[in-house]
C-alpha cells in the first residue's frame, strides 16, 4: 500500500485447532513468526498478475474491510490484494480506535485473519494526525467506495484514500473488468461520484465518467 509505516516486531502467535491464528507487533527482538499459508492460489499463466489475483480472489473488498474491522476496531484506510508469502491475501490499514496503526492480513479464500501487525505507540503520531484529517468530513467509506467502483468497473483489487496532488483526499480505486482490463478510479468521499483517474502520460484522454 502507498502508506509506509513502521511496523513493531511481531510476536509468536500459535495455531490452536484449526483456528484463526492473529499474530500481533509489540515492542521487543523476537523474530516475526511464519504466517499461515492462505487457501488460495493463483495460477502461473500469461495474464496480467491483478487480473489473475481478481479471478482467484473469492472474498471482496468490502467483505475483507468488515473481516478487518472485527479483528482491529476502527476505520479502513486501505485495502489491497496482493500475492503474498502465505498465498493470495488481503491487506487492510485500519486506524484503529486505539490510535495506533494496524495492518491486518486476510485470506482472500475466506477472509480468515491470517496475521495482524500493530505500529510501536507514537512512531506515526503525524501520519495519524493527517490521516485522521482526511477523513474527516468524509460519509463514503473504503467498503463503500469498493461497491460504488464494483458495480461499474469489475473486482475491485485496491482501495487507498489519498491526497497526492490534491486539495482534498479521494478514494484512490483499482479494479480489473471480466475482459481483464484495468481501471483506475477515483470515488469522492463525500458523494460516491466514481470517475476515471487521469493517466500521467495523457490526462485529455480521460474524461470523468459518472455512476
Amino acid at each position: 500500500m502507498k502508506r509506509n509505516i513502521v511496523i513493531a516486531t511481531v510476536a509468536a502467535a500459535a495455531l490452536i485447532g484449526g483456528g484463526t491464528a492473529t499474530a500481533v507487533a509489540f515492542g521487543g527482538d523476537s523474530a516475526a513468526p511464519s504466517t499461515p499459508r492462505s487457501s488460495v492460489s493463483v495460477p502461473d499463466d500469461d495474464v496480467h498478475e491483478d487480473a489473475r489475483e481478481a479471478k482467484a480472489a473469492t472474498v471482496s473488498a468490502p467483505e475483507a474491510a468488515a473481516a478487518a474491522l472485527k479483528a482491529a476496531p476502527g476505520t479502513v484506510t486501505g485495502i489491497d490484494l496482493d500475492q503474498d508469502r502465505p498465498g493470495l491475501v488481503w491487506e487492510v490499514d485500519v486506524l484503529g480506535k486505539d490510535n495506533k496503526w494496524h495492518e491486518v492480513t486476510l485470506d482472500a479464500g475466506d477472509a480468515k485473519v491470517l496475521n495482524q501487525r500493530v505500529e510501536h505507540e507514537g512512531d506515526d503520531d503525524h501520519g495519524i494526525d493527517h490521516a485522521r484529517a482526511e477523513l474527516k468530513g468524509t460519509t463514503v467509506d473504503a467498503a463503500q467506495a469498493a461497491r460504488k467502483a464494483a458495480g461499474r468497473y469489475g473486482t475491485v483489487t485496491s482501495v487507498d484514500l489519498d491526497d497526492d496532488h490534491r486539495s482534498s483526499a479521494v478514494w484512490e480505486v483499482e479494479t480489473v473488468s471480466k475482459d481483464g482490463k484495468e481501471h483506475k478510479l477515483n470515488v469522492d468521499p463525500k458523494t460516491a461520484k466514481v470517475t476515471v483517474a487521469p493517466q500521467d502520460s495523457d490526462d485529455d484522454d480521460n474524461d470523468g465518467h459518472d455512476d
